[in-house]
Formats: structure tokens, C-alpha cells, sequence
């Protein structure tokens, strides 16, 4: 359930402070009247990525189980690539993410209401059917048939929307930098388990071989229904008997991708002289 709330809680955050950074804007700079056509494009956004959500789940029921299995497979793979390619472009442009939107918004105003509208789509689409892919798999790799993995994420999504709300309100400080960082991190390790998962999933679509050769079984050590067998899968979508195709994609994803996260530098210094408020990682839009 941790790791279903982690991915709520960060890519709720991610969409919560690109809503709050535009509205802050628009109302700062005294353009109240372009906040309906923003909101707009928000709404569509959202409800473009529940109905894609929606169709992940149940277009796929009406599927055979070797079809399910390489659907769910193959989207589980594209998810994490997706997830990967956010949570490194994330941490680079976390310092300047404000002044990128107030170009974006800037260019939008001049150009007239269809403009506001798809900008914000854009903006919060892209995490929306980001958010709802991963989910999707993320689900699937956690528990299914039980309803904790959805509240898990559910309560994450909740959180970030408060967090953003505060953050908008000025009542909240935080080094964005840093928070995308260490979720970031976190993140990948459940990315690694839902690769992992992906990877069964294949193999039982019979797509890929190696189904019944078990990297090690310990399921005796670490029975699947005991709570702590429970929280291991919630958390790290750990597996007791996993093939030793899935613990080699595992390893070979997770050690790598880690090593490179923390060694990549997340976006340029600036001189001091050059810093400005909207490019500060702990700045909080003003109302």
C-alpha cells in the first residue's frame, strides 16, 4: 500500500503544483479572467486520464488470460519506461519548473482562450495519463483483488492535493529539488518491482520462456498472506519465488538506473546574482 501512496503522493504533487503555479500566476498578474478556460483545460485533463483508467481495467476483463497477461505485461514495461524518463527529467527541472509554466502561460494569454485551454491540458494531461498508466500497472503488481493498493493511491493523490493547496496559500515551504530527489528514488525501486511483475506477466502470456525456472523459492520464510510477506509486496512488490528472468531484469534495472539518478546533477547552478524568485526551489507562488 506504501508504494501505491508514494506513487500518489508524487504524481499528485507533480500535477497539484502545476495547477497552483498557474492559477498563482494568472491571479498575480491580474488575469482572473483567463482562470476559466485554465480550469477547463484542467477538468478535461482529469477526465481524460479516469477514462483511460478506466479502460485499462475494464477493456482488458473482456480479454482471454494469455491476452490479459501481455497486455498487462507490455503496458507494465511501457509504464515504467515512462515513469524512468519522469523522475530524471523531473529532477532536473524542478529549480526552474515556474518560470518554464510562466513562459508556456505568457505565450498561451497572447494567443487567446483556445491557447489557455490546451496549455493547461497539456500541462496536467501528461501527468494524468502518466499517473493512470502506472497505477494501472502499479495494481496489478500489488495485490489484485484487493482494494488497499486503489486506497493507497487514492490517499496519496489526497495528500498532494492538501500539499498543493498549502503550498499555494504560502503556507508551505518546500525544496522541490530535494522532494523530487528522494521520491524519485523511492519511486524507482517500486518501478523495479512492477518491472519485475511485467516481466511475469509475460512469461505467463507465454511470450516469454523461463516460467517455471525459480531464481530461489522462500516462501516457507516469507509466507505471501503474512503480514509481513503483505507489506513487502505493498511496499517493493516483492516477490518470494521469482524466475531468474525477473530477478536478472530486476537487478539489471534497478542497480543501473539508481547509480544514475544520484549521480546526475539535477539542472545547472546559477551564480547567485543570476538567481531569481521564481527559479528557487522552496519558493511558494504567491495568491
Amino acid at each position: 500500500m506504501f508504494g501505491n501512496y508514494l506513487i500518489g503522493l508524487r504524481e499528485g504533487l507533480e500535477a497539484s503544483l502545476v495547477v497552483c503555479i498557474l492559477v498563482a500566476y494568472l491571479v498575480k498578474t491580474e488575469r482572473r479572467d483567463a482562470l476559466r478556460p485554465v480550469w477547463l483545460g484542467i477538468g478535461i485533463a482529469c477526465a481524460l486520464s479516469l477514462a483511460f483508467g478506466a479502460l485499462l481495467e475494464f477493456g482488458s476483463q473482456e480479454l482471454t488470460f494469455e491476452a490479459q497477461e501481455l497486455l498487462g505485461g507490455s503496458l507494465s514495461i511501457i509504464s515504467v519506461g515512462l515513469v524512468t524518463w519522469m523522475v530524471f527529467w523531473m529532477k532536473r527541472t524542478a529549480r526552474h519548473l515556474k518560470a518554464e509554466l510562466h513562459g508556456k502561460l505568457n505565450s498561451a494569454l497572447a494567443m487567446g482562450t483556445g491557447a489557455l485551454v490546451a496549455t493547461a491540458f497539456l500541462a496536467v494531461g501528461r501527468e494524468g495519463l502518466e499517473t493512470a498508466l502506472f497505477v494501472w500497472a502499479s495494481v496489478r503488481a500489488s495485490g489484485e483483488g484487493s482494494s488497499a493498493p486503489l486506497i493507497g493511491v487514492l490517499l496519496g493523490i489526497a495528500t498532494a492535493i492538501v500539499l498543493g493547496y498549502l503550498f499555494y496559500r504560502g503556507a508551505l515551504r518546500i525544496n522541490l529539488a530535494k522532494f523530487f530527489r528522494w521520491t524519485g528514488a523511492m519511486l524507482v525501486v517500486v518501478a523495479a518491482g512492477v518491472l519485475a511483475y511485467g516481466v511475469h506477466d509475460l512469461q505467463e502470456a507465454r511470450f516469454l520462456g523461463g516460467l517455471n525456472d525459480r531464481a530461489f523459492d522462500i516462501s516457507t520464510a516469507v509466507p505471501p498472506d503474512s503480514w509481513y510477506g503483505t507489506l513487502l509486496k505493498g511496499v517493493f512488490n516483492f516477490q518470494p519465488d521469482p524466475t531468474v528472468l525477473q530477478l536478472t531484469v530486476w537487478a539489471l534495472y534497478l542497480v543501473p538506473v539508481l547509480v544514475l539518478f544520484f549521480a546526475e546533477r539535477g539542472g545547472r547552478r546559477r551564480p547567485a546574482s543570476a538567481a531569481t524568485p521564481s527559479d528557487s526551489p522552496t519558493s511558494a507562488p504567491a495568491a
